[in-house]
């Protein structure tokens, strides 16, 4: 039956016009963006978890950096501990060579002295960014609760990691901690005000043989405790540094994940853009037919 108030021949031809319209406009919006996930109405699954992963990978980067600034201020402390176990040798060769009657036992005292005035400056001065690793209270305060004094801290912590639990909103940050060396009080003198050393010495003054060979065993120990210092800390750096690498790498390989979920594949939006294309124009000529079937129907009234 034909009909001039209702083309169903049209009505078909303009709803799938509509559709190609529709999905063209899509891949167009894909290429554009390079996305083929750019919002939550593209689809809201992939988008959230996108989006979750970007914070991720966006705190990671965060990470990295403050783990490159925690590896520099654990250098700065590495060198100073090795520099001083240097100067502990120079000081038990020092004392070594005191230990028979020809020394000229007070050279060798000024001598040792004057590197224990540079172990001091070596470790006064082995801080970073305010942050000191060869000292009992490393440089930072954290604030007392109740609204007392701040109390110096003796731990230096660095966030490593933020660790989230399958399908879980909620982070777990996980840090590397750096305990102080306290070379300020293990290895150095304590002096009042005037500079005047406090309570026993920690090396004992050379005036004789007898008190060369006591030296020579109070810096032994003064080394041992250097080294102890030094090897924690190179510990501390390598450890830093892995993690560093580490994050890194997930950072990169979370900025991957990302893209295989939301990004355009570029080859197949190509092919796909150019079939809407012809089904476009194809649609436009069905159209087209499609309206001109009710003139045939003047054909009956000739």
């Amino acid at each position: 039956m034909s009909s001039i108030l209702t083309n169903t021949g049209a009505m078909v031809a303009l709803q799938t016009l509509k559709n190609t319209n529709t999905n063209l406009t899509k891949v167009q919006t894909e290429i554009a963006t390079g996305k083929s996930v750019a919002s939550a109405k593209d689809n809201a699954a992939v988008w959230a978890i996108s989006k979750v992963m970007e914070t991720d990978q966006s705190g990671f980067k965060v990470i990295r950096d403050q783990l490159n600034v925690a590896q520099s201020t654990v250098a700065v402390g590495l060198a100073g501990a090795e520099q001083v176990t240097d100067l502990l040798k120079e000081m038990k060769d020092l004392a070594a060579g005191a230990a028979n009657d020809t020394a000229d036992f007070a050279k060798v005292q000024t001598d040792i002295e004057a590197k224990q005035t540079q172990i001091e400056a070596i470790v006064n001065a082995s801080q970073f960014n305010g942050i000191n690793l060869l000292k009992a209270n490393i440089g930072t305060s954290t604030p007392d609760a109740g609204g007392g004094a701040a109390t110096p801290n003796q731990v230096f912590k660095v966030l490593s990691s933020l660790d989230r639990a399958n399908g879980q909103a909620d982070t777990t940050p996980v840090f590397i901690e750096v305990a102080g060396q306290a070379f300020d009080t293990d290895v150095i003198d304590a002096r009042d005000a005037n500079g005047d050393i406090t309570g026993t010495p920690k090396v004992t003054k050379i005036e004789s043989v007898e008190s060369a060979k006591t030296a020579i065993g109070d810096i032994e120990k003064l080394i041992d405790t250097a080294i102890k210092g030094a090897a924690t800390l190179g510990s501390a750096a390598k450890r830093i540094s892995d993690q560093s690498a580490f994050v890194g790498k997930l950072s990169d390989a979370l900025k991957s994940g990302i893209g295989a979920l939301v990004d355009a594949d570029m080859e197949e939006t190509s092919a796909k853009m150019q079939a809407l294309q012809v089904q476009q124009q194809l649609g436009i000529q069905a159209l087209s037919i499609a309206n001109q079937a009710p003139q045939s129907v003047l054909g009956l009234f000739r």
